[in-house]
């Protein structure tokens, strides 16, 4: 295995965290609702917290990787991961258990904020975007997988085991890292840790209208993502009648499609702009949500009219997410780690209030689960083109 390849797959697994933490227990959610006795909402509240763990720790990981370095970051937030995971496992309730999460993301997060630090070290522009494509082909391994095993381990064993084997592979990360990965941050480029110094960071890349575009078209379509992720349990499993397993494997074909795209994406940005792969990806979800809401509003179709437009939603993230990123960060290379955890916050902030609606707007249909797909993929393409413009021709300065 080449050097680069290494990379991809250790950086890679470091940015599995979330969707394996998140989709890996999704066919226990209905399990979940029985062994706690509570209803669908308060098991969604989970994921919100996870969600809500996961955005407010890339805020303190960014100025400590920018300080001290990505692997001391990595080393404290793996360990933390790792002994939430286990304390998940053992909760005897639903409020522990949620309480738990929380603090898994705090610790999985730190793997998110310096696999985009450490690429921004290491590559600019378009090369760039093709090694964040390469992560999101290996990153897409972990949506599919995560619902097979987690489908498949409770025909033999009880939920907790799926929190054993996340635990697991934080270990086997932990030691990746301290064995493999090399130290990216030049030690001149330390930044004070000062709290008037990292507050004027984030302000400043709060106020760069291209970094504030092209995050939240990201982080917006990745809200999308995060509302399906919290709704197709109770939309397939309990309205259509899915078996966990057979859920597992559509939550599977979707998370292969991002995959696909992902890799789709890293061909063609040898042709065409980031940014005009980008705002291609943002139209064509928006057009999804379209149609998800039709399908779930005259109910045409059943199970299948509705899994179609969202293959098409989730699969363009593989577009979306590392031509966004790319984007934004290219122009903050000496504050990478600020400006990844700033990308991830607001990834995150979105993705927990997409699921907290989720729970808040429950009801006997696939609708609001439509509904609010529809209005995060038009809002992504929407702020693309207020914040941005258009993109300049030049795709090397993009």
């Amino acid at each position: 295995m080449s050097r680069r390849s290494e990379l991809v797959v250790i950086l890679g697994g470091l940015c599995a965290f979330a969707p394996l933490a998140t989709d890996m227990y999704l066919p226990a959610m209905p399990r979940l609702e029985r062994v706690f006795a509570t209803d669908a909402a308060r098991v969604q509240w989970t994921l919100a917290a996870f969600f809500l763990g996961f955005a407010l720790g890339q805020a303190f990981y960014g100025p400590i990787a920018d300080r001290y370095g990505r692997k001391p970051s990595l080393y404290a937030g793996l360990a933390l991961y790792v002994g939430a995971s286990i304390g998940c496992a053992l909760a005897p309730s639903i409020g522990l258990l949620t309480t738990l999460r929380f603090l898994e993301a705090i610790g999985a997060c730190a793997g998110a904020v310096v696999a985009r630090a450490v690429v921004s070290d290491l590559f600019i522009g378009q090369e760039a975007a093709r090694l964040f494509a390469a992560l999101m082909v290996v990153m897409g391994l972990a949506p599919i997988i995560a619902p097979l095993i987690g489908g498949y381990l409770l025909l033999w064993f009880d939920w907790q085991v799926i929190f054993w084997v996340l635990a697991a592979f934080g270990l086997v990360c932990l030691l990746a890292v301290w064995l493999r990965l090399p130290e990216t941050h030049r030690l001149e480029t330390a930044r004070s840790l000062a709290l008037g110094s990292v507050a004027a960071r984030y302000l400043m890349l709060l106020l760069d209208r291209r970094y504030l575009g092209y995050a939240l078209s990201g982080a917006l379509s990745m809200a999308g993502m995060f509302v399906y992720i919290a709704g197709s349990p109770f939309v397939f499993i309990t309205l259509h009648h899915l078996t966990p397993q057979h859920y597992a494997w559509l939550f599977g074909s979707n998370a292969f499609g991002i995959a696909l795209a992902s890799r789709v994406n890293h061909a063609l940005l040898r042709r065409y702009s980031a940014d005009a792969l980008l705002v291609g990806a943002n139209l064509i979800q928006a057009a999804a949500g379209a149609l998800l809401l039709t399908a779930a509003a005259t109910g045409e179709g059943g199970a299948p009219g509705l899994a179609a437009p969202l293959f098409l939603y989730v699969a363009c993230v593989g577009v979306v997410a590392p031509n966004s990123v790319a984007l934004a960060m290219a122009p903050h290379r000496h504050a990478a780690g600020v400006a990844s955890a700033l990308l991830g916050v607001l990834q995150f902030a979105l993705a927990a209030a997409a699921a907290a609606l989720v729970g808040v707007l429950h009801s006997a249909s696939a609708l609001p689960m439509a509904a609010l797909i529809l209005v995060f993929g038009l809002l992504g393409l929407g702020l693309r083109h207020l914040l941005v413009g258009r993109a300049p021709r030049d795709p090397r300065k993009s």
